[in-house]
């Protein structure tokens, strides 16, 4: 994969849209990437399939709620200062940068630190979408251990976290979290090269760049919703994918709490016939209700976009009035293994249904 900056803002639009409403907000993102390699240059992007075995692998990545996040962004010194402090920790050198999850902030903050680090980034994360907890992702389901865990705030304190298992890393991450002002950087999961290869989603920041192109090329040519779908199933993760809704957001209840930006959207449909949409999100979205019936539940992606220009809405960005298009879209097959279930399905929420697939809960 070969990135320019003039690619970064696509990237970023194509990573808001898989990063379900979380992830931060992309335009931040964006400006934060641009001016590290305005500075250092750009990072070479690196397939999984090409990182040696035994290479040294950190992740980057934001932690707190999206509404903190858009006030109070990374300034460098905070990621270079987690991967430092991780590095003093485990005693290696990381040799590779990799994203954690792909959403629009968490997307781009690994280029910043790989940029500011001398070191390439390697083109895979840990979910294909975005999630709000430390453990919900591939590589804990399959063995990794968060731990040890560095985090950092504006202030340049940081610190170090060690735990049994990764939900306990998470709590006491969060706890830190909200001391430090629910906006930190942080650096997790120490790994090796041979585990992204075995437990990574990989070719992720390939899919969200061309997400974020088919986007813009369909504005220019007059549909760009159709012609995100036509690129999703495409793919080979996302290929199972539908507008679940068309419609104004007429109710939002938001609010930060517990390190969280916790709530729920409702949509009427345009024409005022039909059953409403109703949302539930921490942080990302979770469920989706027409009326009643559930059309798609997590660990598969909902993704709100502007019925006009398809940009990715986020959930600190949801504003009463907006028209919007809801998506569903199938989450990665490691994503939805009872493994995975376990760990970041809709009981790990609160969500007291069972996960099914969007295929089947919209016969696709």
């Amino acid at each position: 994969m070969k990135l320019q900056i003039s690619d970064l803002e696509d990237l970023a639009r194509g990573a808001a849209f898989l990063g379900t409403g979380g992830g931060g907000d992309p335009y931040i993102g964006r400006l934060l990437a641009q001016a590290a390699i305005a500075e250092f240059g750009m990072p070479e992007v690196v397939e999984p399939e090409d990182v040696p075995d035994d290479a040294i692998v950190f992740t980057a990545a934001m932690l707190g709620a999206p509404t903190v996040l858009i006030e109070k962004a990374a300034n460098g010194d905070d990621i270079d200062l987690a991967l430092k402090r991780l590095s003093q920790r485990t005693g290696k050198t990381p040799d590779y940068i990799m994203p954690i999850e792909i959403g629009g902030l968490n997307s781009m903050l690994p280029i910043l630190a790989a940029a500011r680090a001398g070191l390439p980034l390697i083109n895979a994360d840990g979910m294909g979408r975005a999630f709000p907890e430390i453990q919900m992702v591939t590589f804990n389901v399959y063995g990794i251990s968060p731990c040890p865990a560095s985090i950092v705030d504006e202030h340049l304190n940081s610190v170090i976290i060690e735990a049994h298992d990764a939900k306990q890393a998470e709590d006491l991450m969060r706890a830190v979290a909200i001391q430090m002002g629910l906006s930190t950087l942080v650096s997790v999961y120490p790994m090796t090269g041979k585990d992204v290869k075995a437990y990574g989603v990989h070719y992720t920041l390939t899919l969200a760049l061309e997400i974020g192109r088919h986007i813009r090329q369909g504005r220019e040519k007059g549909d760009p919703v159709e012609t995100l779908l036509a690129y999703l199933r495409t793919t080979e993760y996302y290929n199972k994918c539908l507008v679940l809704y068309d419609g104004k957001v007429t109710d939002i209840r938001r609010e930060t709490t517990k390190g969280f930006a916790v709530g729920h959207c409702h949509i009427d449909p345009l024409d005022g016939n039909g059953p409403a949409m109703t949302i539930q999100f921490q942080n990302e979205f979770l469920i989706a209700k027409k009326g009643e019936e559930t059309v798609t539940i997590v660990p598969d992606l909902i993704c709100l976009v502007d019925r006009e220009t398809a940009e990715p809405i986020t959930t600190e960005s949801l504003k009463y009035g907006q028209r919007v298009k809801v998506l569903g879209v199938s989450a990665a097959a490691i994503m939805r293994t009872p493994e995975s279930l376990n760990v970041f399905g809709p009981q790990a929420f609160g969500i007291d249904e069972a996960f099914t697939t969007i295929e089947k809960l919209n016969a696709i």
